[in-house]
């Protein structure tokens, strides 16, 4: 496999730093902001609208639905130099949902929800874990049952993030109790419909997520996504989509970067940090797992560039590592800026401006957002060692 970018993807990262330099907004890029801290604000989404004014949402999407059709490298490119500043990302509508309505959804979702994606005009939320059923997606039991031309939606969801400022609801539903993963259908429902309650939960990272209550929601024919019975495919795909693309690399490589700085200039008993040989081998070490994570999602890039398809195993296999190396990272940070790691970012004398406390308590959410650990684990066991399901 070639890992080196080849000349034109190399001129279209030099133009994403040039935006980037240019655009250099502190109410906009924040390097304290996590791979899963999502926030809504008008800066945030007229940055979302001078991206795509420059075509850069949705660059895999075909020519016909506003997309230039480039490989899926170049918004690898885009997302990571996005992350490594703190900028927004482009979002679920580009990256999942978008995707998902392109290869499945009706000419009518096509028409109605792509061109507001393409814009940056548009918010989505993810409905699909609920309180007895979280990372086993096929246990859902929030019910959709036929009613005239739709259908009524009863039951609760929960760990939605964005649901507060959220436009749409991109939700699962039981629409056959009889079939575990058959039956399943996905929505596209407004948040502001009759009978939907959001419901504010905040996390030990400090962000805030929610419950999301559903109570005889009826939801037309139209907007059923791609075929009754069939959401559990599409989930799997987008999934694979939202492992990777929830966890960028370059937060990681931007928080190792600045313990990597800190080891160089911070002293303990009046040793510098960096004379320390168990201190010094901890950081290579850590410098090594964090190639070897960059290497895993260039390799995801690859295959989804070669396949077609998001590569199941191969986003696995990245979030399972990368998510273990950042809580590592987290760790370390924690331990070589001593006592000081426990103050929190906007204190004045913190070490590392704060991070070490923060990231610290957001790397926890990591490992379980877009499936858990142990699930890609059970992906990977049996998807690519071909082990059974139980052994």
């Amino acid at each position: 496999m070639d890992f080196d970018l080849n000349p034109e993807q190399l001129a279209f990262a030099e133009e994403v730093e040039q935006f980037l330099d240019e655009y250099d907004d502190p109410s906009v890029f924040d390097l304290s902001r996590e791979n899963l801290q999502l926030v809504d604000t008008p800066e945030r989404r007229a940055f979302l609208g001078s991206l795509a004014a420059r075509g850069w949402l949705g660059l895999t999407w075909p020519k016909d639905w506003g997309g230039r059709e480039a490989d899926e490298i170049s918004e690898w490119i885009l997302n990571e130099a996005l992350a490594y500043r703190g900028a927004p990302q482009t979002g679920k509508g580009v990256g999942i949902i978008g995707k998902t309505i392109l290869a499945h959804g009706s000419e009518y979702l096509k028409a109605k929800f792509l061109p507001k994606v393409m814009a940056g005009e548009i918010e989505f939320a993810i409905g699909y874990s609920e309180p007895d059923a979280g990372s086993d997606v096929g246990s859902l039991r929030l019910r959709a049952e036929r009613e005239g031309d739709g259908w009524l939606l009863n039951g609760q969801k929960t760990w939605t993030t964005s649901a507060h400022f959220a436009d749409w609801y991109w939700v699962a539903a039981r629409t056959d109790p009889d079939d575990k993963h058959g039956g399943i259908t996905l929505f596209l429902v407004p948040m502001d419909a009759p009978g939907i309650t959001v419901r504010g939960i905040w996390t030990m990272g400090g962000e805030r997520t929610n419950d999301v209550f559903l109570d005889n929601v009826f939801v037309p024919d139209d907007h059923v996504v791609g075929d009754v019975g069939r959401g559990f495919q599409y989930m799997s795909e987008a999934l694979d989509l939202e492992r990777f693309n929830l966890f960028m690399f370059s937060p990681l490589r931007q928080r190792l970067d600045l313990l990597t700085e800190f080891v160089g200039t911070a002293t303990r008993d009046d040793v510098p940090l960096r004379h320390d040989p168990m201190v010094c081998r901890r950081l290579a070490q850590l410098h090594t797992e964090a190639e070897v994570a960059r290497l895993l999602a260039v390799r995801f890039v690859a295959a989804a560039t070669a396949g077609g398809t998001p590569p199941t195993v191969e986003a696995s296999e990245y979030k399972l590592y990368a998510t273990g190396v950042s809580q590592r990272l987290a760790d370390a940070t924690m331990d070589l800026a001593a006592p000081g790691s426990q103050l929190r970012m906007g204190t004045s004398d913190a070490p590392l401006d704060g991070r070490a406390e923060s990231t610290y308590r957001f790397t926890v959410l990591e490992t379980i957002g877009a499936g858990t650990s142990e699930i890609q684990k059970n992906i990977i066991a049996r998807r690519k060692l071909g082990l059974p399901k139980n052994f």
